[in-house]
This record gives C-alpha cells, sequence and structure tokens, in this order.
C-alpha cells in the first residue's frame, strides 16, 4: 500500500512537472505571435483594423506583413512579396503550348543569309522564289525594292528586311512571307573596324532583352526556366530594391537611354506647340556608337512604339540595326498566320534569331543591344510563358558559342503589370512599381574589377532606378572619380559604386506615388478627406479636357473603389547619417516628424467608368489638395472610346470619353 501511494505520488509529480512545461511554452509561443504580429503591422505601415470590408486584399496585404524584411540600417526596405501567393495566382492560367503553322517556313534566314529550308524542297515540287528588299522610307512607312531571283542556294541578304514570294511547280503551293536578319553593311563594318577601346574603362558588349509590363514575381510565375538556368547556371544578380519613377514604358526607357525624363527633355509630345522629334535625345547608343559600338534596338507593337504613340518618333534611323521597319512591314501579314506566329515561326523567336544575328554578324566588334518585347505580356501576362523555352535556348546558345564571355547581359522589364487583373489587388499595386532587372557578367569579371563586383552585388539589395542604369553604363565607357563629399546624392547612382543605406525616394527622385519603400493605410472611402480628394481629382481631369468639351464629355464620379493614406517609416524621417565611421551606429533626429499627408485614391467616372489611381497631396494647413497629371494613372483600358482627340490631343486619351463613343467601349 505505501509502495502504491508512492508510486501515485510520484506519477503526480512527474505530471505536473509537464504540465507546467506545456503552460510555460504556450505562453512564450503567444508572447512571441503578439509581438511579431504587433511589430509586423508597425513596420509595414498597413492597419488590419481598417481592411474590414477588404477580405481580398486583407489576406494579400496580411502576406505583405509576412514577407516584409525590414533592415532599420537602411531606409528604403521593399517588401518580400510571395510570388505564388493563391489570391494573386488566380490572375493567371495555363495558356498551354503556343503552335504554328505544321508547313515550315520554306527560306531560312541567318547571318545576312537567305537559303531554301531542306524540308521544303523535299516536300514540294521544284520550287523558284524571287525577293524584294525592303528599307526604311521614315518612322512611319517603308519601301520595297527591286525584285530579284533567288536563283544560287544561298543568297546575300540584299538589307536586314526581306519579302519573299515562292511558287511550287507551275500550280503548285505558293509560299509568301516577310523575313529579317542583319545584313552585311560595309559602310558599319569600315566604321567599327577603325575603331580603338584601348581608352574603354570596360570593353564589354551589351545586351538588354527585354518584356512589357513584367514584375519581379512575374518573370518567376511565367519565365521559370530562364530564371533558374540565368541565376543558378550563369549566376546572373537580379536587382531586388528596383523601382520605377514613373508612369509606363517612356518613363522608365527614357531614364536608362537618356539619363533624363520625358519633362526635361526637349518637348516631343504630339499636338503640343514646339514639339520636334525625338533624334536630339541624349541617346546612350550615340555615346557607345561613339566608343565604336555597333548599336541595335528593337521593339515589336511598332504600332504603339515607345516614343511613336504620343511622340513624333525618329526623323533619321536611331541605330544601326532597326527593327521597326520589319514590325511595319510584317504588320499587315498577321492575319495569314495564326495568332502571334509568322508561318511556321513564333513571333518572339523571330526576335531573339534578330539578336544572335547581331552577334554573329559583328563577333569580334563591340556591340551595344536592346531588344524589347511587348504582345505577350502589355495585358494578359499569363502568354509570357510562351517565350520561356525560346529565351533560354537563346541563353544557352550565346553562352555555348562564348559570346557572353564577353558580354554584359541585362533581362529586364519596364514596370510591372497596369492592365492586368492582378493590378487591382494591394499585392499588384507593388509589383506594378517593383519590375525585373537583371545583370550578368563574365566569369572573369569579379577578378578585374573586383571593388565594382563587390559593390553592384551589395547595390542588389539596395534602391535602384533607372536613372543608375544609365549611370552605370557611363561608368562602364570611362569610369571617373566622383566627389563623395558632396552631402546630397545624385538622382542617378553607378551600380558599380557603393549606394548608400541612407538612400531614400526622395534622394532617388521617386515620387511617393511609385515609391515601394513607403507604407499605405488603407482608409475608409467615405471618409470625409477621401470623398473630397477624389471630387478633386474629377474636377482636376476635366480641367484637362475643357479646351476639348465639344469632343469630350465632363466627367462625374461615379465611386471610390479604394483609398490609402501615406504613412512614412519612421525611420525615413529621424534617419540623418551615421556617427562613426564604419555606419554600425546611426544617427538620428528625435524630434524630426513628416507632416505631409498623401491619399492613394481609385475611383471610377462616368460616362465611359474610367477607372483610375491617384496620388493626392493635402496640404492640411491650407486645406487644400495638389494634384499633378503625372501622378494619375488610367488602369482599364479605353479602346476607342477616345478616339476624337487620337491626332489633335493624344496625351489627354485617358481622360476623354468622346460624346461620338458608342456606349460601353471604353
Amino acid at each position: 500500500m505505501g509502495l502504491y501511494r508512492c508510486v501515485i505520488s510520484r506519477g503526480w509529480r512527474q505530471l505536473r512537472y509537464f504540465l507546467m512545461i506545456a503552460i510555460f511554452l504556450s505562453c512564450i509561443y503567444i508572447s512571441i505571435w503578439m509581438t511579431l504580429k504587433r511589430t509586423g503591422s508597425r513596420e509595414e505601415g498597413i492597419s488590419h483594423n481598417s481592411l474590414k470590408n477588404a477580405p481580398e486584399n486583407s489576406e494579400i496585404l496580411n502576406s505583405v506583413l509576412r514577407n516584409y524584411s525590414f533592415t532599420r540600417e537602411q531606409v528604403c526596405n521593399h517588401p518580400n512579396l510571395d510570388p505564388y501567393n493563391p489570391i494573386v495566382m488566380k490572375h493567371f492560367h495555363d495558356v498551354g503550348p503556343l503552335k504554328c503553322g505544321e508547313d515550315e517556313n520554306w527560306v531560312k534566314v541567318n547571318n545576312g543569309t537567305l537559303w531554301l529550308n531542306e524540308n521544303a524542297k523535299a516536300k514540294h515540287e521544284k520550287i523558284s522564289c524571287q525577293y524584294y528588299p525592303i528599307y526604311r522610307k521614315n518612322e512611319y512607312a517603308y519601301k520595297v525594292g527591286d525584285k530579284q531571283a533567288f536563283d544560287k542556294d544561298v543568297i546575300t541578304a540584299p538589307s536586314d528586311v526581306i519579302k519573299i514570294d515562292c511558287q511550287s511547280g507551275l500550280f503548285g503551293p505558293k509560299y509568301s512571307n516577310i523575313h529579317t536578319t542583319i545584313a552585311y553593311d560595309k559602310t558599319i563594318h569600315d566604321r567599327v573596324n577603325k575603331a580603338s577601346y584601348n581608352d574603354l574603362y570596360m570593353p564589354l558588349n551589351v545586351l538588354m532583352f527585354g518584356f512589357d509590363s513584367v514584375s519581379r514575381n512575374t518573370w518567376l510565375r511565367t519565365l521559370p526556366k530562364t530564371h533558374k538556368y540565368f541565376t543558378e547556371v550563369l549566376e546572373g544578380i537580379v536587382l531586388k530594391g528596383y523601382n520605377i519613377v514613373g508612369d509606363g514604358t517612356p518613363q522608365a526607357l527614357l531614364p536608362i537611354l537618356t539619363g533624363e525624363t520625358e519633362e526635361e527633355l526637349p518637348e516631343a509630345r504630339r499636338g503640343k506647340p514646339g514639339a520636334k522629334v525625338v533624334d536630339g535625345h541624349p541617346w546612350i547608343w550615340k555615346d557607345f556608337r561613339k566608343a565604336g559600338y555597333v548599336t541595335q534596338w528593337g521593339e515589336d507593337m511598332c504600332w504603339i512604339g515607345t516614343f511613336n504613340l504620343r511622340m513624333l518618333g525618329f526623323d533619321k534611323q536611331p541605330v544601326d540595326n532597326f527593327w521597326r521597319p520589319y514590325c511595319q512591314a510584317t504588320q499587315d501579314i498577321h492575319k495569314y498566320s495564326k495568332p502571334f506566329c509568322l508561318g511556321s515561326k513564333r513571333r518572339h523567336k523571330v526576335m531573339m534569331d534578330w539578336v544572335k544575328d547581331g552577334f554573329q554578324m559583328y563577333r569580334n566588334r563591340l556591340k551595344f543591344m536592346f531588344a524589347f518585347h511587348s504582345e505577350y505580356s502589355h495585358e494578359d501576362s499569363s502568354k509570357l510563358n510562351w517565350a520561356d523555352d525560346d529565351l533560354l535556348e537563346m541563353l544557352k546558345y550565346l553562352e555555348d558559342n562564348n559570346y557572353l564571355n564577353n558580354t554584359v547581359l541585362i533581362l529586364m522589364s519596364d514596370h510591372g503589370a497596369r492592365f492586368h487583373a492582378v493590378r487591382t489587388s494591394i499585392q499588384g499595386k507593388y509589383e506594378e512599381r517593383m519590375p525585373y532587372f537583371s545583370f550578368r557578367f563574365p566569369t572573369w569579371f569579379s577578378k578585374k574589377y573586383p571593388s565594382e563586383f563587390k559593390a553592384f552585388k551589395v547595390n542588389a539589395g539596395r534602391l535602384t532606378t533607372p536613372f543608375d542604369i544609365h549611370e552605370t553604363f557611363h561608368d562602364m565607357m570611362k569610369f571617373e572619380k566622383k566627389d563623395t563629399k558632396n552631402d546630397k546624392l545624385p538622382r542617378g547612382m553607378s551600380l558599380f559604386r557603393p549606394i548608400p543605406t541612407q538612400r531614400s525616394c526622395g534622394d532617388a527622385d521617386i515620387s511617393p506615388h511609385w515609391c515601394a519603400c513607403l507604407g499605405w493605410n488603407a482608409t475608409s472611402s467615405s471618409d470625409p478627406i477621401t470623398r473630397r480628394a477624389a471630387d478633386a481629382i474629377v474636377k482636376f481631369m476635366n480641367n484637362l479636357t475643357k479646351n476639348f468639351r465639344s469632343k469630350c464629355h465632363e466627367l462625374t464620379l461615379k465611386s471610390v473603389k479604394n483609398a490609402l493614406v501615406l504613412q512614412s517609416n519612421p525611420y525615413i524621417a529621424r534617419y540623418l547619417g551615421s556617427l562613426d565611421t564604419d555606419g554600425r551606429i546611426p544617427k538620428e533626429s528625435k524630434g524630426a516628424i513628416d507632416k505631409s499627408a498623401l491619399y492613394q485614391i481609385t475611383l471610377q467616372t462616368v460616362p465611359g467608368d474610367g477607372i483610375f489611381e491617384t496620388t493626392v497631396k493635402y496640404i492640411a494647413s491650407d486645406d487644400k489638395f495638389i494634384i499633378s497629371s503625372q501622378e494619375i494613372s488610367r488602369i482599364n483600358k479605353y479602346g476607342n472610346a477616345a478616339n476624337c482627340v487620337y491626332m489633335d490631343a493624344p496625351h489627354i486619351r485617358p481622360y476623354c470619353y468622346c460624346k461620338t463613343a458608342e456606349k460601353g467601349s471604353s
């Protein structure tokens, strides 16, 4: 009996001991969970309590909070968003394979030559062909040269663009298509063969290949094979703090290619007094050309070209090898092939082969090449998956043929989705501001340029912009000593030099409207200031169209779809610098407070059901709103609804709903 009581007593003591441990661990878990919840909410600057009416956005925002990586020593911190968040992934779908015509193109082109496809010769009777050179006439037209007989096994291409017509026998099938390559041009070869690269700091080719409207996360979703090969095999470096500086492709590419914004460059917009063509802009390819480079630039969808839709385009051909004549010559024959194809070839593959031809034609001379593809990703990001295998193949080709051993390879985009459905979510808003941008250097680069490579790898995690890419290009040509004593940071900073941790969006000339470093609190759409701000936005847009009131309706506010108020990172206001030379001890101002209030409002107007996202600054002391047209984004398509001002004032198309427009055309 005594032994029984002893066993019971010992068992009870052990049970109490385990219960106490369990309670203690539970308390620790709850404490940590509550602390993380409070900390995450505070650091991201997004209030959970204000999202009761937006359950979907609430879940997305919670994902933002969970993945947010906050570094106190660094002023700008971009959220680390989950690319496979289910609520984001529902906007993407499997597009299946892109299948073009089964009958292979009868003619093949490569490195400035043409020849009959052996498979076509075997399948069809005796084939006879003629070809016509196509040249650029001006920015809006091309010209076709005289007919020439295809009377040799291999034909030297007379131009970069060639129209080819073939006939099988007397009454057999016919073939007609337009091809492109890099034709041999003695003038260009003579020029670059005289060039000496001794004065160049980094005598390297530059290949920039991009897709329109692709965020860093969308690149991971739709181009996974390419990304894996680029980062794991080629050891490319992705800029995780890359931030846009404006709305749309021109605002993304002009700072890269000129170092300036559209507003700072000479007026080139259609319908504006004194507007001129863009030839006089300080294009980076001009600098590369002076340094002895061959230059190559092209974009598809030339009917809405970056420098043609709103601007007057080029008078003279801007680069040695220009894609635009091919784009113009083929756009009318797209209807004879399957969608996104030209005969048996995928259109994006034609552009990739054009890049490969540039490397072959000028193998031993330096090249600046920029190819930009839009038609898959401009509106529906899911289609971009069609390019994954071919882009991977292009990279492998360049690597296997040793072209990348002397090339800075840049894979990039201009911005994230602007019209795709993912843009309606909070995560989509962040992603629009954080496009994919990456660099890959030759394997020997880190040894020859150790300090530059080290700085680049560090900068990959810091705030970077299109202006920085421009400065990086200049450093490749001439690496000059910079004055580091100046307290004010320059707007553009080369990625080969250390970017300070205290760099903010203000330093980089990124307006709050586009700054992904800042946190926004959701606010009620019925809030009085929000409603007044929305009314002020509509009034502002109507003022932009008032001179065309005979053509454009006056808009009225239909609804406020979403409203956010800016809550700045408190460390941005308080951080003054470092107390020590190592930058480990921060110097902060205890009383510094950012008193300005910024609202980001998404609203819908009628007629036309236009949806706009706008950032408004509210000056409480004067009780007034400050609005800029540069910070108004039209985020749904307007189709033909603004055609009445297409020629006269294309810059007001987002705000104009024509009185002649049919109902529902926007």
